[in-house]
C-alpha cells in the first residue's frame, strides 16, 4: 500500500504536500489519492499543504512546535507559550503562540490551536533562536528575553512602565514571573533588543534590570 511506502519514507510524524506528491507521481490524480488518505484518517490534514500520520500509522507523536513553524511563517515561537516553555510563569499554556512579520492570524486545527501576532521586518529578526525538541525537530523560539518583550510590546496595550515600581508590579504580579528565571535573564540581549524595538515601556525594562544587576 501507497500509505506504508509513505510511513517508512517519513522520518518525522509531521509531511507536506511535496513530499507526498513524490510518492504518488504515477498516480493520475495525486489530489484524489490524497482526498482518499484522509478519508480514511491514514492522514490528517492540519492546513492545507500540512499533514501528519493518522493513530493507525503515527510511530511517535507529532511536535506541535513545528507545527507552529510551518503552519503559518516566517514565524517563531513566543509570547505566553514561549516564557511557559521556558519555565518563567506558573501557567500552562494550550495555545501556541507565535509571532510572525506576517499579519495576525489564528488557526483552530486537530492539532489545537495557533495564533499569530504581527511584528514589524525590523524588529522581527533579534533575539530569535533555535531549539531541538526530541533530538530531530528545530524550532524557531524567541529566546527568554525576546519573549517577554513580544509580551510587553504585542499584548499588554495601555502599559505604562514609568517608574521601578510598575516593572515590578508588571513582571511579578501580572505576568506572575519566577524571580529566579527573572535574575537568569541575558541583560546584554536585553538591551540589543530593546535598541532594537525603540519602546518606552522596554527601556524600563532595562532600567529596571540594570538597577536589579542581571
Amino acid at each position: 500500500m501507497i500509505i506504508d511506502q509513505i510511513r517508512k519514507a517519513a522520518v518525522n510524524e509531521e509531511i507536506d504536500y511535496l513530499f507526498l506528491t513524490s510518492f504518488l507521481k504515477n498516480y493520475s490524480n495525486p489530489r484524489d489519492k490524497i482526498t482518499h488518505l484522509l478519508k480514511t484518517k491514514a492522514l490528517i490534514r492540519i492546513k492545507k499543504g500540512l499533514y501528519i500520520f493518522g493513530e493507525r500509522y503515527a510511530k511517535k507523536p507529532f511536535i506541535t512546535e513545528t507545527l507552529a513553524n510551518l503552519i503559518y511563517g516566517p514565524s517563531y515561537i513566543s509570547l505566553e507559550y514561549a516564557l511557559a516553555f521556558y519555565g518563567m510563569i506558573p501557567e500552562r499554556v494550550e495555545v501556541i503562540t507565535s509571532v510572525t512579520n506576517k499579519r495576525d492570524k489564528t488557526f483552530e486545527t486537530p492539532a489545537g490551536f495557533f495564533t499569530y501576532r504581527y511584528l514589524n521586518a525590523k524588529k522581527y529578526p533579534v533575539g530569535i533562536t533555535q531549539i531541538i525538541i526530541d533530538d530531530t525537530h528545530p524550532v524557531l523560539f524567541a529566546t527568554p528575553e525576546k519573549a517577554l518583550v513580544d509580551k510587553i510590546v504585542l499584548e499588554s496595550p495601555g502599559l505604562k512602565l514609568n517608574h521601578e515600581q510598575d516593572v515590578a508590579k508588571y513582571l511579578y504580579e501580572d505576568l506572575r514571573l519566577y524571580p529566579d528565571k527573572v535574575h537568569n535573564l541575558d541583560l546584554k540581549k536585553m538591551r540589543q533588543i530593546a535598541l532594537t524595538y525603540s519602546n518606552a515601556n522596554v527601556f524600563s525594562l532595562v532600567d529596571f534590570f540594570e538597577k536589579e544587576k542581571l
